[in-house]
């Protein structure tokens, strides 16, 4: 059954907690799956990671679904293709046919475009999506039927504002009608601005287009969310109000744990 922790949390109000897929295989999705009870989501991320959309996304989602028994993360898939491209149409059919509780379109800078991705991912009469996929139902443990009358709303949509043209139009793409979540991603973000890298933290330059983000989103009664690096950044951000906070990434933590261990032998 697929997991509705991020919309459980969301309809709560409380903050959810996450974690970046960025190496592919089936074992180990389900280990980060099953690594943690806090965990509500997953992005699997075939934009900078190295899982392919196909067939590495309905492989690392079905894996995410199956790894914890009535319940766990829910997968949210991140596309390749950015906002300002025209090949995000069937990369979201893809996703979403892989059985993503979500999807996340990176460099998103209009309300048009943000309009094109609620048509993409909506069956009709709402929006555009088609249906035929013969696996979707099933990753998600229901009836055809089940599934074409909940994934409207059961869904998530996500856009990730990153660059300049994205931070100037925030508020119009926030009232876009469909979109769920604006994600802040930091370091595209630093780049279109012309500031370095996080280093964990952005430019304070940086952190008011953030806090804009964060404002936007909010006042058009969205959620918002956005990517960490530290446990102490996730901290932050939770107590600022960010709805959805990555804590680590898959690679991330395997390196820090590694570090650590060896560190502390060593010492």
């Amino acid at each position: 059954m697929a997991s509705k922790a991020l919309l459980s949390a969301f309809r709560a109000n409380k903050p959810a907690f996450g974690v970046w897929l960025t190496a592919g295989g089936i074992f180990h999705a389900r280990t980060v799956a099953q690594a943690s009870p806090h965990l509500s989501w997953i992005v699997v991320d075939c934009e900078h990671g190295i899982i392919p959309l196909v067939p590495g996304a309905a492989e690392t989602v079905a894996a995410i679904n199956g790894a914890v028994p009535n319940g766990g993360p829910s997968a949210v898939v991140r596309i390749p293709a950015t906002g300002v491209s025209g090949s995000t149409n069937w990369q979201i059919k893809y996703a979403l046919d892989a059985g993503a509780r979500g999807v996340l379109v990176p460099m998103v800078s209009t309300a048009e475009k943000a309009r094109e991705i609620v048509a993409d991912s909506r069956f009709p009469p709402f929006g555009r999506r088609g249906f035929g996929s013969p696996h979707t139902p099933g990753i998600w443990g229901v009836g055809v039927s089940e599934y074409l009358e909940t994934a409207n709303n059961d869904i998530s949509i996500m856009v990730q504002i990153e660059n300049q043209d994205g931070v100037k139009n925030v508020k119009e793409i926030a009232a876009v009608d469909g979109i769920d979540v604006l994600f802040v991603g930091p370091y595209d973000l630093s780049i279109s601005l012309g500031y370095p890298l996080p280093n964990p933290d952005p430019h304070p330059a940086v952190e008011s287009v953030v806090q804009r983000v964060l404002a936007a989103a909010h006042d058009a009664g969205k959620k918002c969310a956005i990517y960490c690096t530290t446990r102490a950044q996730s901290i932050k951000r939770a107590a600022e109000g960010f709805d959805m906070i990555s804590v680590t990434s898959d690679v991330g933590a395997l390196t820090q744990g590694i570090a650590e261990s060896l560190t502390t032998v060593v010492q």
